[in-house]
């Protein structure tokens, strides 16, 4: 069996910027107060003309062109994003049909804020397999179309964007196996229900569970990789808060890795999140081709999945 790759990201946010002041003029809250307790300070909003397909559209596009790449060099969408209005055509298609793709396969997937690691370890399964030539991989959502703005615990967190990666074969297996897993029975502690659906969530469950559970989690996926969590140049966690990357981070023992904290300037995008932060070390130079990252995301339905990839 071979091995695959990602080869290029890109991400995508828009061009709103919601800061703490802002937020203080609709609800009883500070800056002092978000920054303090989650380490937000400013999140990018999108407009009712922006849907979730645009915002992942855009993302990809910057992925493929990072890989020099052209649409019709794609045989497989997969699109994880737990805020998509309509149920067909999915994401995926829309993205299709944005880009002028040919006939790729189109699929959604919904593990909310572990969404992009389930869908990177579907695509290089499948393109370890032969199944798909290329994917394109993204993570997209909008949560501030989900999001009670009177309710200060929950609208202070969210953020909208998109981020992509493309995946395709290579000699060396250079993403390294999943490891996932729930808590189904701990599923309501973070919720997007009802009609209109509203995000709402029990933060102090979320905040134990996390700090607790993942980070031996985490190591194991090192392990399976090969590698110590000392071995690690990034940490590109979920960006729910700075109280739970942080001390997550910490107790992975990465001690030479740059964390991600993209939250602070983009707040929690949910499946959006990790390919948008990691997208970004990209770009800065913060990391280097070849460079070993651990992805690891965890959320909604109480749900991991995390992988160590080989930067691009």
């Amino acid at each position: 069996m071979r091995g695959s790759r990602v080869v290029a990201v890109g991400h995508y946010q828009p061009a709103k910027v919601l800061t703490n002041d802002d937020l203080a003029e609709l609800v009883d809250t500070s800056d002092e107060w978000i920054s303090s307790r989650v380490g937000i300070r400013t999140r990018h909003v999108a407009g009712p003309d922006e849907p979730v397909d645009e915002l992942a559209a855009n993302a990809g596009a910057k992925a493929l062109a990072g890989a020099g790449l052209s649409p019709a060099d794609v045989d497989l969408v997969l699109v994880a994003t737990s805020t998509a209005v309509d149920r067909s055509p999915n994401t995926a298609a829309r993205v299709a049909a944005r880009l002028g793709m040919g006939s790729p396969a189109v699929m959604d997937l919904n593990v909310v804020c572990a969404g992009f690691t389930h869908a990177l370890a579907t695509a290089d399964s499948l393109v370890r397999t032969g199944t798909a030539r290329r994917a394109l991989v993204i993570g997209a959502d909008k949560m501030t179309a989900v999001t009670d703005w009177t309710d200060r615990s929950t609208c202070v967190l969210v953020g909208d964007g998109a981020g992509a990666a493309v995946v395709e074969a290579s000699e060396e297996a250079l993403i390294g196996p999943v490891l996932w897993g729930s808590v189904p029975e701990m599923g309501h502690a973070v919720r997007i229900e009802g009609t209109p659906p509203v995000f709402a969530q029990e933060g102090q469950s979320v905040y134990r569970w996390a700090t607790t559970q993942l980070p031996p989690i985490a190591r194991e996926v090192c392990e399976r990789a090969g590698l110590t969590p000392e071995d690690l140049a990034a940490v590109v966690l979920h960006q729910a808060n700075l109280r739970i990357i942080e001390p997550v981070a910490r107790k992975i023992g990465a001690v030479n890795a740059v964390v991600a904290r993209d939250v602070v300037e983009s707040g929690n995008t949910s499946a959006a999140s990790i390919p948008m932060a990691l997208s970004k070390l990209v770009e800065r130079g913060e990391i280097s081709t070849g460079d070993p990252v651990l992805l690891f995301g965890f959320g909604g339905n109480l749900s991991y999945a995390g992988q160590v990839v080989r930067c691009p």
